[in-house]
């Protein structure tokens, strides 16, 4: 492009006077061009170049500005019924995606999912998918810390491979975005593999209790309950249980005791109460 006869816009910018010691940078401008449908391609190769030319009051211009060269490579519509909730495993996102036939050589396209914290406006990645056959779409950000709001909006990415595999990424429109409160009303997992055994010949009587360890990142501890029959649970321990351990020293001779256990996270949520084991003081 060596002259400008054609401009796609033409932007008046008023000049402000200028005051002594002020910097020379001169007023900022933009401007969004909206293309025709039948420029979008599928061809990789195909581009659009524009160059801003300015003029002066005689309508006079020193010459065109640098070049810019943007793809004409088609983006997919916004994600469809873009949806999250909260679970165990943290925001679960889900869309409706288009149907996509074999894609020409050196362009993909993928969906991404972005969010940023209420108190914050850093956009981070929060998951992608690639388009393809498949219309409906799940991913989980497992990245959330819990007891925050977060904002979560989707888009249509097409991924171009040019030469020495640089990649171009032209980006769709967004989806709405969605807020959501991470709160964590989950408990941990159910203890498993509970162990009663007594021991006590020659010594003050007592029943040891095993259990194989809750591995969730967030657990606090355990708490330990037991029965008689025909009676409900009660709690033993007074305070959490932080080892999958607990040693009963309040049995009574001739008594058959049912044992169970739960798991409790740091913020008070406890899971069910394991399969109980037995074990009768002699």
């Amino acid at each position: 492009m060596n002259t400008c006869n054609t401009p796609v816009a033409e932007i008046r910018t008023p000049i402000p006077p200028t005051k002594a010691g002020a910097s020379a940078q001169g007023p900022q401008a933009s401007h969004t061009d909206t293309l025709p449908p039948q420029l979008e391609t599928d061809d990789p190769s195909a581009f659009i170049t524009y160059t801003v030319e300015v003029l002066n009051r005689q309508e006079r211009a020193a010459g065109l500005s640098n070049q810019l060269r943007v793809s004409l490579a088609r983006t997919l519509p916004p994600p469809r019924d873009f949806r999250a909730r909260v679970a165990k495993e943290g925001v679960l996102l889900s869309w409706i995606g288009e149907i996509l036939s074999v894609p020409p050589p050196g362009v993909n396209y993928v969906y991404r999912v972005y969010r940023h914290a209420e108190s914050s406006n850093e956009r981070v990645l929060a998951g992608e998918a690639s388009a393809g056959a498949e219309t409906l779409f799940t991913i989980t950000d497992a990245s959330i810390e819990w007891q925050k709001t977060y904002y979560y909006r989707a888009e249509a990415v097409t991924l171009i491979r040019g030469a020495n595999n640089s990649q171009l990424e032209v980006e769709g429109d967004d989806t709405p975005e969605i807020k959501v409160f991470a709160d964590d009303v989950f408990p941990p997992a159910l203890p498993v593999e509970l162990q009663a055994v007594f021991s006590g010949p020659g010594q003050k009587p007592f029943i040891d209790l095993v259990w194989a360890p809750v591995t969730d990142a967030d657990l606090a501890g355990y708490n330990v309950y037991r029965r008689e029959e025909g009676t409900t649970p009660v709690k033993l321990n007074g305070e959490m249980v932080k080892a999958p351990a607990y040693r009963d020293e309040n049995v009574v001779l001739q008594k058959k005791y049912f044992y169970s256990v739960s798991a409790v996270d740091v913020r008070g949520n406890e899971s069910a109460r394991s399969e109980e084991a037995t074990e009768t003081v002699p």
